[in-house]
């Protein structure tokens, strides 16, 4: 929607592509700038007959396909922007895109992105003021506002990618910490927690993500005695999750063939060891060391992981299986509203004294169409559309939006849509 505002104020064309004919359609609704193309990201013809069409691309495709599209943009010379990690695919294509006059700008959604530019922000307006940050801890979480749906014991739907979520913390978290690098297997991930408190929405709890010391550089923090990047969830979310990690459920390495027939207690029965003479919740309960009345049950069984409902995938990995049947109970219901939690906390030392100072974000979503999910990953990268369009964006090559000429007129023009960052010193 953004997009296309701007498209009728500056009089571009917007061309939206989609799998889907109808779903494009409803993207532009019945702006004039806009139009609908169906489009099989598959076939290579179609796709660079797309691109030529266009002067900046932005691409809100699954991240693998990313590298296919920023290569054809080098072929026909197009700027490409994207909310997804810079790959290490999409890392080589720098000398030639800078080469070429061509930005290819990444991480430029909510987590990545808005979490760049206000961390960044910040940092350099301590350095600026002749401080040194020694401590910077920051979590994101994609949750469900408080007041919704009540009765779901983990307070969490899926509110973007399916299948990020189950595979989440997969590799091993490496973080620093006190001056020490510290690593944490995806084994013990969920068990090793951080507590975080959000100004007016209480305790959470935050998980390490992957790998917290790539941005060292990138933060101008290369001396930093401690550095955790992470992702938030409601208290008691991790206990229950780390049941599935533990069985086994998670598992995307190999393919259950046989899974035609097979029930929601059949498939977290296959990780069980022993007969079928005890109820499948209660071999879980006994295997994992819970109460049966324990609030891991509880969620476990709220997701319908026992019930005798048919899985409804012939096959799939344990991972594919496992997010198929989350979805049937974790799916946002028409009036579900999503809540993004984003939080940053510093320490630093500025004319001989240690301060503190903590920035947190908390924005929800209007329903399950008009969510805080896609408005807080697609309106940085909408911004950055405009400016660039307007010449105010200089840099070239494969870039993350960490210099000043994103993140102030993008973090400004995003408080305009209630996106804020608030700032307090405890």
């Amino acid at each position: 929607m953004y997009v296309l505002q701007q498209a009728e104020t500056h009089s571009w064309k917007v061309i939206v592509a989609d799998a889907s004919l109808e779903a494009a359609r409803q993207r532009i609704a019945s702006s004039v700038q806009g139009e609908a193309i169906k489009l099989d990201i598959r076939d290579s013809a179609s796709l660079e007959h797309l691109l030529q069409r266009g002067e900046v691309i932005l691409s809100l495709l699954p991240p693998h396909f990313h590298p296919v599209v920023a290569r054809l943009c080098l072929t026909l010379s197009k700027h490409l922007l994207t909310a997804s990690y810079v790959s290490d695919a999409m890392k080589e294509l720098h000398d030639e895109a800078k080469g070429k006059g061509l930005l290819f700008l990444n991480e430029c959604g909510l987590d990545p992105g808005i979490d760049h530019m206000s961390a960044v922000q910040l940092i350099d307006r301590i350095h600026q003021q002749g401080g040194k940050v020694v401590s910077f801890e920051s979590f994101t979480g994609g949750l469900i506002a408080p007041e919704t749906d009540p009765g779901n014991p983990w307070r969490y739907k899926f509110t973007w990618n399916p299948r990020n979520v189950v595979m989440a913390g997969q590799a091993t978290a490496r973080f620093l910490q006190d001056g020490q690098i510290k690593y944490i297997p995806y084994q013990q991930l969920f068990q090793r927690l951080t507590t975080v408190s959000v100004p007016g929405y209480g305790m959470f709890e935050g998980y390490a993500n992957r790998d917290s010391l790539q941005y060292l550089d990138t933060y101008h923090l290369p001396h930093i005695r401690t550095m955790l990047r992470g992702t938030l969830r409601y208290p008691g979310f991790c206990s229950a999750w780390n049941v599935l990690v533990q069985l086994g459920c998670c598992d995307d390495t190999y393919v259950i063939n046989n899974a035609v027939g097979m029930t929601h207690a059949d498939f977290i029965d296959r990780f069980l060891p022993g007969n079928n003479e005890l109820p499948v919740q209660e071999k879980v309960a006994r295997q994992m060391q819970l109460k049966p009345e324990g609030e891991e049950m509880k969620r476990l069984m709220w997701s319908g992981l026992f019930s005798n409902e048919l899985i409804g995938l012939p096959e799939g990995t344990p991972a594919q299986l496992l997010e198929h049947i989350l979805n049937k109970r974790w799916a946002l219901a028409a009036r579900d509203k999503d809540m993004i939690v984003m939080i940053h906390r510093f320490v630093y030392v500025i004319d001989g004294k240690e301060k503190t100072v903590q920035s947190s974000l908390v924005v929800k979503g209007e329903d399950d169409l008009n969510t805080a999910m896609a408005k807080t990953v697609g309106l940085p990268l909408g911004m950055a559309a405009r400016l660039f369009l307007e010449n105010k964006i200089q840099s070239r090559g494969v870039v993350i939006p960490t210099l000043p000429e994103f993140y102030n007129p993008i973090l400004e023009e995003l408080q305009t849509h209630g996106i804020t960052m608030m700032e307090e010193e405890p």
